[in-house]
Order: structure tokens, then sequence, then C-alpha cells
């Protein structure tokens, strides 16, 4: 079953020290200027422009974000959520991963092998929206076994290398 729609196999793509170090500068800026990016790999601008529609039509960049602060939007908390599907469930998987990306204050969702089948990280204002957001979305779903609630007091991204 795949969860996230795309429908490719998995395969490694071939990266050199150059694309490696391009990807990393795009992870922490994806903003940033071809020259500037050039000028820091220290190539030419055409063989970067060259090099990042390759990493594009390749499929290892799949496409550029932004990152919105949850906190200036007044969502100052923010919850992972592990859910367990019913066993006699396991049908409604795609389903249930489709409704909660769509649902508000849904980060990312994760879906997972282990004792748990989800992960939903979520930014709400408060306490009391993650227990509705449970009680709502999850608890009242009769797909949903159990779920478990941790706060997180800060989150991070890595370095960023590759």
């Amino acid at each position: 079953m795949t969860m996230s729609g795309s429908g490719r196999e998995s395969r490694a793509a071939q990266l050199d020290d150059i694309d490696r170090k391009l990807l990393a500068l795009l992870t922490k800026n994806s903003r940033r200027t071809n020259n500037s990016l050039a000028e820091e790999l220290g190539i030419a601008p055409s063989t970067c422009l060259a090099r990042l529609n390759a990493l594009r039509d390749s499929g290892v960049i799949s496409r550029f974000t932004i990152e919105v602060d949850p906190q200036v939007l007044g969502r100052e908390l923010e919850a992972l959520i592990f859910v367990k599907i019913r066993p006699g469930a396991r049908h409604l998987m795609s389903n249930f991963a489709s409704d909660m990306r769509s649902k508000p204050g849904v980060r990312q969702l994760f879906f997972l092998g282990g004792a748990d089948d989800f992960v939903l990280h979520v930014a709400v204002r408060n306490s009391s929206d993650v227990r509705q957001f449970v009680l709502d979305n999850l608890s009242a779903n009769p797909a949903v076994a159990t779920t478990q609630t941790s706060l997180v007091f800060e989150h991070g991204h890595g370095s960023g290398e590759f």
C-alpha cells in the first residue's frame, strides 16, 4: 500500500559532492538565487542551473515549499499523535490518511511500520484544541483502535547534509 501516492519505486540517485552540497544549500534556503548557489559551489551559473534541473527531473528534488511558523498564526502548541488502526479496519488506511491530511492543524502525517500505524504532527492553539482534535477526528473514527498524544516542546531540523 502506497500512502504517499507517488507510485515511484525506491531508487538511489547517484549524487556527487557538488550535488550533495547543492541539496544542502537548498534545504537551508530554497529561495537562493542560482548565481549565489553557483558562487558558493565554485561552479559556473549555467552548470549550477543544469544540475538543479537534473535533480528536479530525476525526482531527487520533488518540490519546493515554505515553512510557516505556527506560533505566528496563534498555534502555540504542537503535538505528535500516535494512531493504531483496528485490525478489522486495515482496508480503511488510505482513506484515513487522506482524511487526516485535510484536517486543519495537521502539519505532517507519517505512515509507519511498527507498533503504531500513523503519527500525526498537529499545531493547535492550546491543549483544549488537541483534546478536541482527538475526540472529533480520532476517538470518533471507527477505524481507530487507540491513540497516544505527546506534546512537542521544541521542533528543529537536521543539518541538511546528504
